[in-house]
């Protein structure tokens, strides 16, 4: 979560060549391809690491400005830009322009000149300082099953080696990235932090589907039950009902329990339903007397 070395990520030095680039990139690519390394989260975010490092060196812009401001490179156009305005205001005052004698533009004038530029107002208050810029985000995945989920809870995650207590609200989606802000990295001359993205990565340990705050499952049944109906225990996230069978319940009838799916996200006391399809168990290993009454009673339909 720390600032990212794009080249030492590829294995290369700053001088290597376009050509080295693609090559380091694509023999990374593949000894770490989440196809090759099924279930390995390391070596997905790995795989990461290496395309987002590919995309910068790979591009000749973006890699100028990389080489140029480091960790602040996304910034890069905004320092060109206002140092393009700074130098045409010198010219412009060098010229004599409006006959003040060719003033010079000072180095602190430039500071507050491109302070008042992203909104710190130092031209007008001539306090001489360097603009400030925001930190780098940082990114974070944390690794969750579908039982945790099912209530609001508090758990710790270490952020660059410091402890954050962060309440992970019921509900929330597998690939979900929510928001801290000001807890990602250090500003630049006394500007903001940067924010702290978490991505949650849910599994699911459970018998049940999840669809948003809908929950699907599967109940067998044994064949007398579907034909004469009866009483069977099924089991929901949250605990066991009973559930009455209809007489003469067909296979893959689905039912729904109102109320008894999954929270829905940031909605307090909310939840989906559970949806549950029969599945009708056919006898097996019948013996001679119930082989003859299944055929009496093939003859009474006949």
């Amino acid at each position: 979560m720390a600032f990212i070395d794009y080249y030492k990520v590829l294995g290369l030095n700053k001088s290597a060549t376009a050509a080295e680039i693609k090559k380091a990139y694509r023999k990374l690519a593949r000894k770490h391809h989440p196809d090759v390394n099924p279930n390995d989260k390391a070596a997905e975010q790995k795989f990461k690491e290496i395309n987002e490092a590919n995309e910068v060196l790979s591009d000749p812009e973006k890699r100028k400005k990389y080489d140029t401001y480091g960790k602040d490179w996304q910034h890069g156009d905004a320092y060109e830009q206002a140092q393009r305005q700074q130098q045409s205001q010198r010219q412009y005052q060098q010229q004599g322009a409006g006959g003040f004698g060719g003033a010079t533009f000072s180095e602190g004038d430039f500071s507050d000149f491109f302070e008042s530029m992203f909104g710190g107002g130092g031209a007008s208050r001539g306090r001489g300082r360097s603009a400030g810029f925001r930190g780098q985000d940082f990114n974070a995945e944390l690794q969750l099953d579908l039982r945790d989920i099912y209530e609001t809870h508090k758990r710790v995650l270490t952020v660059n080696g410091k402890n954050m207590r962060l309440t992970i609200p019921a509900g929330v989606e597998n690939g979900q990235v929510i928001k801290i802000a000001g807890k990602g990295g250090p500003g630049a001359n006394g500007g903001p932090h940067g924010d702290l993205l978490i991505q949650f990565n849910i599994s699911n340990s459970t018998k049940f589907k999840r669809d948003g705050s809908d929950l699907y499952s599967n109940e067998s049944i044994d064949l007398y039950t579907a034909i004469l109906g009866g009483e069977i225990t099924v089991d929901t996230f949250d605990g066991k009902v009973k559930l009455k069978i209809k007489p003469e319940t067909q296979n893959g009838t689905k039912v729904k329990l109102k109320g008894k799916g999954f929270p829905v996200y940031k909605k307090e006391g909310r939840f989906g339903d559970l949806y549950i399809t029969y599945d009708i168990q056919m006898p097996t290993n019948l013996s001679a007397r119930e082989k003859e009454l299944f055929k009496e009673l093939k003859n009474l339909k006949s």
